[in-house]
């Protein structure tokens, strides 16, 4: 088993942020996509359409991560995009959560996620029937991924 990179993958929540509050799991943080960009060998694209991260702040130190988007290719094609995961809440997440100016490396925090594609468009079939991971950071207007596919 190999891990090939497929594809950076940037989103973009400058859309609104809304906290619904503590519940009975933690705090909930709801982030609205506003745009991105997907850069690969094999996709590009930009992120379009309705999308958010529906973050939940639990008080072991971990936001669990839950979101949805759409990906539109630079070819026409849409991409449906949806992945789970764990966002470690470093000191540098939260320097980077109120400074719009600070970013963190790859290294700075535990930030993984399991992406999922689908797609009816036959020229990237290969999303819908492959296992992706990928390491995250946080961006000055969002958040970047390194997508890998598992082989």
């Amino acid at each position: 088993m190999e891990l090939v990179h497929e594809m950076t993958m940037r989103c973009v929540t400058n859309g609104g942020v809304v906290t619904p509050g503590p519940g009975p799991l933690g705090m909930r943080v709801v982030a609205s996509l506003s745009g991105g960009t997907v850069t690969g060998a094999r996709i590009n694209g930009t992120m379009q359409g309705a999308g958010a991260d529906w973050l939940l702040i639990g008080s072991d130190g971990y936001g669990r991560v839950d979101v949805r988007g759409q990906i539109v290719t630079d070819d026409g094609a849409a991409v449906y995009v949806q992945y789970l995961g764990l966002l470690e809440l470093t000191k540098a997440v939260g320097t980077a959560s109120v400074d719009p100016t600070a970013e963190t490396g790859y290294g700075d925090q535990y930030f993984r996620i399991a992406p999922r594609f689908e797609t009816g468009d036959a020229r990237y079939a290969w999303l819908n029937t492959s296992v992706f991971l990928a390491q995250g950071r946080i961006a000055t207007d969002g958040v970047e991924y390194e997508v890998f596919r598992v082989t």
